[in-house]
């Protein structure tokens, strides 16, 4: 029987509110996925706890209401999806006001019970993300209703909902956080939810459905135990793959947002391009031999995406570069999870039952849970991503041979073990012979992790480096009497001891190779507290020398700097931070205005903060943004640069009643060789209070809310040469430090 005109008009505009709906659904996550590090903290196990109370709700939602839909009647089904969606928008515009909320009681929870801060985090976040998420589960068998209504398949309408998470994701990155800032992108995206629950209400005319009866169109391949059994390791597999098979492209494409965003909509286009074709591959294959094949496939990529590193990825354009990102990654991972995506919808296709809908849906979604942690706490510190992959790829052919036709698992089982075979002849030796990245020399110590990929590396003879997920993060450098240094460091931890009249107290926040932490300690402050969020970075301390074993001497705390500068009551007389390079993502958390104002409220009335500003890695106009942030918070400050590498210092102080740089107590009191005599230090200070501001006039501040450095230019900001960068902002602090020019506006350009 044909569909009448009005019908399939009707059928059209659901396909469109579907792909909506996920738009609005990966644009949520990606924002709850920022709220929730702002207010708790970045660390793994905070972004373990989002993907859980997310993912788990989601599994819930769909339970509750497949079951209290079994045997209804449901009158127009569509508009019970709108509801759920205007829930879902509500629920998101508050979420601001939860999350911060949440920060507050982690502060009070923290100062009084800090053996707690786990459980609130924990608790909190269910909370908080628990009816969004919920609703977003409960959504899913409401499809089964919709389908039936409007003659469609469950199978389609997943396949558009994950193309619409596709376009979501890129969307979020590229387009609503650069443009609108976190606020106003919750209020574009929660319009998305609100435009469709108002849709939903014109296109829900027709008679109420029941779900009791097979539709008749698809008879089941397999057994429900057996169909349960197939989405336990579909869902497992595919988010320990994500895990795994991410963390080693990091190595090549850094960790910036711009990365990660490419990265999941690859993932999510094959997907969704899966669960399309899946009519089609019906008819011509097996669900086994598709699962065998995806499994081989998984076996034969990582090989690939262990050499990632030596494939040339640079270009000039930086939209050029995203979609060579794009397409490099979805050729390599496209079609494993093409084939691994086939297995959830074919089965959805073949049941008639809300509850069975609901169930499968959280049996998938728990998996991926568990492949989520799984991969990230316990499989790749064991045994690598590499192994974790074959492991993975050798669960899903084996999955794949069983439920082959009997005649045919003997070839299948052979082609396994060819595959096997294959990545494990071919393993490149990730983290024995390299690091997975460009990044040359020979592995000191490697770890994979939770929290990133970490090595101490030794190159050019008598150099040494720490590297974070393919990046150098610190490097120390052979010195003419055998003692491993880098100058500027070291300067991070001298300059502000050197401002200040009598340190007692003193906090770093990001331990690197521990120079500036050995630096300041040699001013002989009374306390010195180390924050570092890695705490594999730690344990590589002993591979540099340079720190002079500075962690034998104080209290090391392993903590995001964000969430510890919230959570202390102590003051400290200097605070210093050498964080990864400002568009990494997670830390523009520690380059915004209110980090700022937490380390202002952390400060003596004497205090000295010092800000790492390098200009070989951040373009002009973030530069000047970095610049202007730090001013707005401590306007009696100066730039200090380093005058061997360039490096910029920001320095900063609360006490107003002395220009900043004009008077150096330390002098007096230093008991190390500096290296720079005490007119070379202050000829060094290359921006004073005026010319620094000045100079930073044209930027913009850095907030939570804008992201500036984490969104829309953070390929530019890693990707551009530092050479070229370097010389952008050289020129710039030298029309900023001419005298005759101090009046004129200095624009982006230095012009």
């Amino acid at each position: 029987m044909t569909a009448s005109p009005s019908r399939s008009f009707s059928r059209t505009g659901v396909h469109l509110l579907v792909v909506v709906t996920g738009l609005a659904s990966l644009s949520w996550e990606v924002l709850w996925q920022i709220e929730s590090s702002l207010a708790l903290g970045v660390s793994a196990w905070g972004t373990a706890i989002t993907l859980a109370a997310t993912m788990g709700g989601m599994s819930i939602g769909s339970i509750l209401v497949s079951r209290a839909l079994e045997d209804r009647l449901v009158e127009r089904p569509v508009r019970l999806y709108g509801v759920l969606e205007f829930v879902i928008g509500l629920a998101g515009l508050s979420l601001g006001v939860a999350f911060h909320v949440l920060e507050r009681i982690d502060t009070w929870v923290y100062a009084a019970l800090p053996g707690l801060a786990w459980l609130v985090h924990l608790t909190g976040i269910v909370v908080v993300l628990g009816v969004p998420a919920i609703c977003m589960g409960a959504t899913f068998p409401v499809f089964g209703l919709v389908a039936r209504q409007f003659q469609t398949s469950i199978a389609l309408l997943y396949a558009l909902n994950t193309l619409g998470a596709t376009i979501g994701v890129l969307l979020a990155a590229f387009v609503l956080i650069p443009s609108f800032g976190m606020t106003h992108a919750a209020w574009v995206i929660a319009g998305c939810n609100v435009a469709v629950g108002v849709a939903t209400w014109m296109l829900g005319r027709g008679s109420g459905t029941r779900l009791e009866r097979r539709t008749g169109k698809v008879l089941p391949s397999f057994d429900y135990r057996t169909e349960q059994w197939i989405l336990l390791v579909t869902g497992f597999a595919t988010l320990s793959l994500e895990i795994a098979w991410f963390r080693a492209l990091t190595a090549t494409f850094y960790s910036t947002t711009d990365a990660f965003a490419i990265m999941l909509s690859a993932m999510l286009l094959a997907l969704g391009l899966s669960a399309i074709y899946v009519p089609h591959l019906r008819q011509r294959a097996s669900l086994g031999s598709l699962l065998s094949w995806a499994g081989i496939l998984i076996l034969a990529a990582t090989p690939v995406i262990e050499r990632f590193g030596s494939i040339p990825t640079y270009h000039p354009q930086p939209f050029l570069l995203l979609l060579h990102w794009f397409l490099l990654t979805l050729s390599v991972i496209g079609p494993p999870v093409f084939a691994l995506g086939v297995a959830f919808p074919w089965i959805l296709d073949e049941q008639d039952s809300a509850r069975k809908w609901g169930t499968l849906y959280a049996v998938n979604t728990l998996a991926a849970i568990a492949g989520a942690l799984g991969a990230a706490w316990l499989l790749l510190p064991a045994i690598g991503f590499a192994r974790t992959a074959w492991l993975t790829g050798a669960l899903v052919t084996a999955t794949g041979v069983l439920l082959s036709p009997a005649q045919k698992r003997l070839a299948w089982s052979v082609l396994g073990v060819a595959g096997l075979s294959i990545a494990v002849v071919f393993e490149s030796g990730v983290g024995r012979t390299h690091i997975g990245g460009e990044f040359p020399g020979r592995i000191l110590e490697f770890y994979e992790g939770p929290e990133a990929n970490v090595a101490a590396v030794e190159y050019g003879g008598d150099k040494r480096a720490l590297v974070i997920d393919g990046f150098g993060a610190a490097s120390q450098f052979g010195g003419p009497d055998g003692v491993m240094q880098d100058g500027y460091m070291a300067w991070m931890g001298h300059l502000p001891m050197l401002l200040h009249p009598d340190p007692k107290s003193a906090l770093v926040i990001c331990f690197g190779t521990g120079q500036t932490a050995n630096a300041v300690r040699n001013e002989a402050p009374e306390t010195l507290d180390i924050i570092d969020i890695n705490p594999r970075v730690i344990q590589l301390a002993h591979n540099f020398g340079a720190n002079h074993d500075v962690l034998d001497d104080r209290r090391v705390t392993v903590m995001d700097g964000r969430a510890y500068m919230r959570r202390t009551t102590k003051r400290y007389d200097i605070i210093t931070l050498e964080p990864m390079p400002p568009s990494f993502a997670g830390v523009n958390a520690l380059y915004s205005r209110e980090f700022y104002e937490l380390a202002s409220k952390s400060l003596t009335d004497h205090g000295v903060i010092a800000q790492w500003l390098p200009h070989h890695l951040v373009a002009a106009h973030y530069a000047l943004s970095i610049a202007k942030t730090f001013r707005a918070v401590f306007p009696n400050s100066v730039l200090w640069l380093e005058p061997t590498s360039k490096t910029g210092i920001l320095l900063g102080t609360k006490d107003d009643s002395v220009a900043l740089g004009s008077v150096w107590p330390g002098f007096k009191r230093a008991k190390t060789e500096l290296g720079l005599s005490e007119s070379e230090i202050r000829r060094a200070v290359v921006l004073d209070r005026l010319k620094l501001q000045r100079y930073a006039v044209s930027g913009e501040v850095i907030s939570d809310d804008n992201q500036l450095l984490a969104y829309g230019q953070a390929v530019h900001l890693v990707r551009t040469p530092p050479a070229q960068l370097n010389a952008q902002n050289m020129e710039l602090l030298r029309r900023a430090a001419a005298p005759d020019t101090i009046d004129r506006p200095l624009d982006h350009d230095g012009s």
